[in-house]
């Protein structure tokens, strides 16, 4: 249930990113939802991938490599979803960091609790 909640308010943000921000662009709001599922799968499957194979210049860039790595994401996960499309890579690197920010703010309690409640 916490996942559907999870994707729901991801799809949600998306959705309302894609009104604010003018090189982001999403047909409707059932639209934002499939681009929240395909996001959360290739954070899933492909970001652990990437982060490892990029170790060395994620290091050396003090980790500010992973900010390129999820925008690549985001940028994908534009590309395999029709009807949300992403301007440019500044674009989807705005895109990524706003939703990465906001998404973190509203579960920061969740998982907060949820670390709390394995030890």
């Amino acid at each position: 249930m916490k996942l559907i909640l999870r994707l729901l308010v991801s799809a949600a943000i998306a959705f309302i990113l894609a009104q604010v921000l003018t090189g982001v662009h999403v047909d409707s709001y059932g639209t934002a939802i499939w681009f929240a599922i395909v996001l959360g799968i290739l954070n899933a499957l492909l970001r652990p991938l990437l982060i490892l194979f990029t170790l060395p210049l994620t290091l050396f860039t003090f980790g500010l490599f992973l900010f390129i790595i999820n925008t690549i994401i985001v940028l994908l996960a534009s590309d395999w979803v029709k009807g949300f499309d992403i301007d440019s890579f500044g674009w989807g690197l705005l895109f990524s960091l706003l939703l990465t920010l906001i998404t973190s703010m509203l579960f920061k309690e969740e998982d907060r609790q949820r670390k709390q409640r394995s030890e």
